[in-house]
């Protein structure tokens, strides 16, 4: 028998590298966020202006949205309208600007005379542009 001396194996030595994953990942998140909160606080700026008869507005709306949902409503400005308001609303814009244009959203549920209705209570007004907003079909690979 003989009594010799045991191997010894090397444990697991240190990384002494830095793994880039995490941080990288901490740093995309914060970009992220910077971009989304970015335009958040530029228009938080509260100003009390001064008031004069001379100042005309320099940005004059050149659309409104119309929604008009699979059941037949119609919105501006995300709130509920009949068609009365709706004239009432739309004479106001074409008050102020006479080529504003109508930008009508309508689901492809909505019959074809809830969409002339919309439109003839534009066209009653004075608001002649009316654009039909679709989404771009995905590309098929």
């Amino acid at each position: 028998m003989s009594f010799g001396r045991l191997d010894r194996t090397t444990g697991s030595q240190p990384m002494s590298d830095i793994n880039m994953t995490p941080l990288i990942d901490v740093m995309l998140v914060l970009v992220v966020i910077f971009i989304i909160t970015a335009p958040l606080l530029a228009s938080s700026i509260k100003l009390e202006l001064p008031k004069t008869g001379a100042a005309k507005p320099g940005n004059l709306p050149k659309s409104i949205t119309v929604v008009v949902d699979a059941a037949g409503r119609t919105f501006v400005k995300d709130q509920p309208v009949t068609l009365d308001e709706l004239a009432r609303q739309l004479a106001a814009v074409q008050q102020v600007n006479p080529e504003t244009e109508v930008q009508l959203r309508a689901d492809r549920g909505v019959s074809y005379g809830r969409i002339v209705e919309v439109m003839g209570v534009a066209q009653q007004v004075g608001l002649s542009r009316i654009g039909f907003v679709a989404d771009v079909p995905a590309r098929k690979p």
